[in-house]
């Protein structure tokens, strides 16, 4: 396979990266909890094929050397992986939030300085 072949493949899979994350992004906005398995399967799967992606494109920069023609599909390829990185932090960032959220009760009860505040101003007021 030519580098320029293995490089649109690499893009494809980037792009199908990116599609991922945009969904998880938008199931932790409107569900507030972590993907289920199918969405993580189907990461794990792409990210073995991002994995033999680039293992073809070290073999083919080893073999050949990438000419000018493949300077913009690569820059495109940059681009998309940053948008990636970007996305996965803002992923990890409400993952996280989601998370320390369900620890805590929507109705918190009194904390206990506060209860005995209450329970000895009941007593003065009486």
């Amino acid at each position: 396979m030519s580098t320029q072949e293995t490089l649109q493949k690499h893009q494809l899979v980037c792009d199908e990266l990116y599609q991922l994350a945009l969904e998880e992004n938008r199931q932790l906005k409107q569900h507030r909890r972590p993907a289920d398995a199918a969405l993580l399967e189907r990461k794990r799967a792409l990210l073995a094929q991002l994995d033999e992606t680039l293992t073809s494109l070290r073999t083919s920069n080893a073999s050949e050397e990438a000419g000018r023609e493949t300077r913009p599909l690569v820059e495109k390829i940059r681009s998309r992986i940053l948008q990636i990185l970007q996305l996965d932090k803002e992923n990890e960032q409400l993952l996280l939030r989601a998370s320390l959220s369900r620890g805590i009760d929507p109705v918190a009860a009194p904390a206990p300085a506060i209860a005995l505040l209450q329970k000895i101003y009941g007593r003065t007021s009486s």
